[in-house]
Formats: C-alpha cells, sequence, structure tokens
C-alpha cells in the first residue's frame, strides 16, 4: 500500500489595511505556486480576526487557511515569497499528521468578519 503525500497547512495572515486588490492577488499567487508542482486540497478565506497580540501595531488581520500536497522545493519557495511580500503580516507553513482531514474549498469567509469570532469548533481566544 503506498503511503499518501503529507498535506500540509498553509496559514496567511494579511494586512486588513492594504487594497483589496493586493490581498486577493497574494491568495491567488499562493494558490498559483501549489497548482504549479502540488496540488490544492483544501482553501477556506475566514476573514478578518482580532490578532492574540499586536503585529506591527496591528490589532487584526485577514485569515486564510491552504492545505496542499507538495514536494520540500514548494515550501522553500512559497516561504521565500511570503517572507518579502507587502502585505503578509505573517505566514506559517505546518505539516499534519497522517490521516488528517482536509478543510473543504469554500471561497465564502467561516463567519463573517464583522463577527470576529473562531470558526465553528475552534477554542475562543484566551482573555489576557
Amino acid at each position: 500500500m503506498a503511503a499518501s503525500p503529507p498535506i500540509y497547512d498553509l496559514m496567511l495572515l494579511l494586512d486588513p489595511t492594504a487594497e483589496d486588490e493586493i490581498r486577493a492577488k497574494i491568495v491567488a499567487d499562493a494558490r498559483t505556486a501549489i497548482d504549479a508542482s502540488g496540488e490544492l486540497v483544501g482553501d477556506q478565506p475566514w476573514g478578518v480576526r482580532p490578532l492574540a497580540y499586536p503585529i506591527d501595531h496591528r490589532n487584526a488581520a485577514e485569515y486564510h487557511l491552504l492545505q496542499f500536497t507538495g514536494p520540500p522545493s514548494l515550501i522553500a519557495s512559497l516561504e521565500h515569497t511570503l517572507r518579502i511580500t507587502d502585505g503578509v503580516v505573517r505566514h506559517r507553513v505546518i505539516k499534519l499528521p497522517p490521516g488528517s482531514t482536509p478543510v473543504a474549498k469554500t471561497d465564502a469567509p467561516v463567519r463573517a468578519a464583522a463577527e470576529g469570532a473562531a470558526p465553528e469548533g475552534d477554542p475562543e481566544p484566551l482573555s489576557a
């Protein structure tokens, strides 16, 4: 039995003050890079959410979760590109444990940005 390729999570935190076209281009470029040498298996825009702590004087970010499979060179390429792209507040690539279920592909935010709540099943943020 052949082992299935590992699934990776790419969490993007984008600057909500950047223009909509810039944020959309960042996500589209990440999808294009993944499709070029891997496979996009899950995609969820989570909308604008408060940050746990301020980053570069920002208290909120637009979150996107992309799940994909691909070679290590894809991860290195994504990380290099996102590190130098204006409009990206933070990004993180995480390898999921074997047997993990990918998220559904969707274009609608999980919850409205105005609610600022965590998606269903996620724990509420801790208060300081």
